[in-house]
């Protein structure tokens, strides 16, 4: 189907497009719990079958999860952009880990294969460990309070941070995550080896391979041909221009045809630094001043730390997307757009292709800046709003003002929060508050976008 169809679905259902894909997971794995429930054979005891349903709904979420890091054009609408898309990945892949548990107590087939039972354990095994791996940059708002005080005491220690400094990094974590596909074969393999339902009910056999060999296909087209059909474009290193001592922008030459994109977009940027290739998402802050684009990079705890003195003038870059459906054109004629440290990179986007824009600002905009320290970017700014007389700038310093609150920025604003869109960019803790607290406020959900620059 394409965009536009899809697009025309939606309204005809009346259903927001974002949520399709959503909602067809949710339906999906409901419609196949149920069928497979009622597909039991003859004889088959009831807590085995039960167990091997679960089994079933596991390959099925991660056949999802593989769909959904595919990075196909057609995947990214329904859900609201790739970000998005990586979310529910996410989400997929762990529903997917937590079935096992309940697979692994009740399904027993004293039956069963010595390959199969060895692939089992491969795949329960690689597939945990992804899963750990992918929520540990969220540790500390999975846990309350005494139990991180204990795990930070813990991470002190010298064995915890040898174990950081292996686990560490965004390239560690993307190679290990390339093998996903592969423990996601093994226990597709163990199903079909040991299931003890499929010889008497072909129907969830064939169900099976169905849904199995679907996500491993894609799977497969991402690993072996997606470079050959997705857009890359060649870039060079044209400017490294420190902002301030965490926070870099790296200006990029096109020496092709140049990315087209919108502002507020992201893409997935190539670097080719003194310690080799680099990849890594980026959001896109908008023309550079020596032609361009420009990316705004702060030191992470990744390779991005020692990005500054590692990437020099002249070296190439390969740029993919862009990705990404962060537009505030999709937002009310009036709006509250919120920037917390690095997170002001789409905004600073949006500004600066302001007066290239027919019309200039056609929205009522308050814009909270908000830093440890005077921004950087406030100089930019400020300018930028002198010529734009419906864009309000409020620069927060948090060490000087304190922290910026939800009461703070409705009592600034004062308008009807039925009519307010909020557009939100930074800190993951601080933007979930945030939610919560305009929702109270009264700001409608649909009405509240934030943009969404960790994938993992």
């Amino acid at each position: 189907m394409s965009k536009s169809a899809t697009t025309q679905a939606a309204a005809s259902l009346g259903v927001p497009l974002r949520w399709m894909g959503p909602g067809a997971v949710t339906v999906l794995a409901l419609a196949y719990g149920i069928f497979w429930y009622f597909a039991r054979p003859d004889g088959e005891p009831v807590l085995r079958h039960v167990g091997q349903l679960f089994g079933g709904e596991s390959v099925l979420l991660y056949s999802i999860a593989l769909v959904l890091v595919s990075t196909l054009p057609h995947v990214e609408p329904v859900f609201g952009g790739i970000d998005h898309a990586a979310i529910w990945h996410r989400r997929a892949a762990v529903a997917a880990t937590v079935l096992l548990l309940p697979h692994i107590e009740l399904a027993s087939n004293p039956e069963a294969t010595s390959v199969g039972k060895t692939l089992a354990v491969v795949a329960i095994s690689g597939l945990a460990a992804l899963v750990v791996w992918a929520v540990l940059p969220r540790w500390r708002t999975m846990l309350p309070a005494p139990v991180r005080r204990v795990v930070l005491a813990a991470l002190q220690t010298k064995m915890a941070g040898l174990v950081v400094r292996l686990l560490g990094g965004y390239e560690r974590w993307r190679g290990f995550h390339r093998l996903t596909g592969l423990f996601v074969v093994c226990g597709f393999l163990h199903g079909l080896l040991d299931a003890s339902a499929f010889e008497a009910a072909p129907a969830l056999r064939w169900s099976y391979v169905a849904i199995g060999g679907t996500g491993l296909a894609f799977y497969a087209y991402r690993e072996l041909l997606s470079r050959r059909f997705l857009p890359h474009h060649d870039y060079q290193v044209s400017g490294v221009r420190p902002v301030a001592p965490d926070l870099v922008e790296v200006a990029l030459r096109p020496l092709g045809r140049p990315l087209a994109f919108k502002p507020g977009q992201f893409a997935m940027i190539y670097l080719e630094t003194a310690d080799g290739w680099q990849r890594h998402p980026f959001s896109i802050s908008g023309p550079a001043r020596e032609g361009g684009i420009s990316i705004t990079v702060k030191a992470l705890g990744d390779h991005t730390t020692r990005l500054p003195d590692v990437v020099q003038p002249g070296m190439p870059a390969v740029v993919g997307g862009p990705y990404g459906r962060f537009d505030r054109h999709r937002g009310t004629g009036h709006q509250i757009w919120i920037a917390g440290g690095v997170g002001i990179t789409p905004f600073l986007s949006w500004l600066r292709y302001l007066d290239s824009e027919p019309g200039g600002l056609e929205e009522d905009v308050h814009l909270f800046v908000t830093s440890a320290g005077p921004s950087p970017f406030a100089g930019e700014i400020t300018a930028i709003a002198g010529r734009h007389p419906r864009l309000r700038v409020h620069l927060v310093d948090t060490e000087r003002d304190g922290r910026l609150t939800v009461d703070a920025v409705m009592a600034a604003v004062a308008t009807d929060p039925r009519k307010l869109s909020v557009f939100m960019g930074g800190p993951d803790a601080m933007l979930r508050q945030f939610r919560q607290a305009f929702r109270a406020a009264g700001v409608r959900r649909l009405n509240i976008h934030r943009e969404y620059f960790q994938w993992r």
